[in-house]
Order: C-alpha cells, then sequence, then structure tokens
C-alpha cells in the first residue's frame, strides 16, 4: 500500500533530521501538522453526541471534568468548548467515552 502524501514528507524530515538538516524545533513544527485537526462542534452536534452514549449532562460533564451547566450551555449555544475542552470532546466523539476513562 501506498504511503501519503504526508507521511512521505514526515518520513523525509524524519531523515533529514537524522542527518542534522532539519534542527529540534523544524522537527517539531513538521510532525504537530500530522496531528488531526479539532474540529468545532455545533450545540445540536454536543447533544447528539451526548445521547449517543445514553448519558445525562451530569454523567457527561462528569466524564469531561467540566461542570454540569457547562454541559447544558453547550447544548443550549450560550457557550461554545474551546481549547482543552473541544480537544477533548474530539476525541470523545471519534473514540467513544472509554478513551478518557482510567
Amino acid at each position: 500500500m501506498a504511503k501519503s502524501i504526508s507521511e512521505a514528507m514526515l518520513d523525509t524530515a524524519k531523515g533529514l533530521y537524522d542527518i542534522d538538516l532539519i534542527d529540534t524545533k523544524t522537527m517539531r513544527e513538521i510532525e504537530s501538522l500530522q496531528l488531526p485537526k479539532v474540529e468545532n462542534l455545533s450545540a445540536n452536534q454536543i447533544k447528539k453526541l451526548r445521547l449517543s452514549f445514553k448519558t445525562s449532562q451530569a454523567v457527561f460533564a462528569r466524564y469531561l471534568n467540566v461542570k454540569p451547566v457547562t454541559v447544558q450551555k453547550w447544548e443550549s449555544g450560550e457557550k461554545h468548548p474551546n481549547g482543552a475542552a473541544l480537544k477533548l470532546l474530539n476525541v470523545v466523539k471519534h473514540n467513544g467515552l472509554d478513551s478518557i476513562t482510567y
């Protein structure tokens, strides 16, 4: 199976890094380009996500380590998740609630 262009570029960059033609900062920037984009989620998408796990707002909030009122405000559109909360919601969306439990 052929590599994607981004995989080939990363392999090339790693080779250049290994022979000291790319510095550590540049290598980290190139690696960061491989990370998935964080998708903004609408109020409706957040509610559907929560309901897909058959959890209440309070239980969902507990999984995310936020207050239930925060989930309520996200779902009503009064507030929008950002930063780490938005990233965590994306992880849950793509990998399920079990991906954030320990």
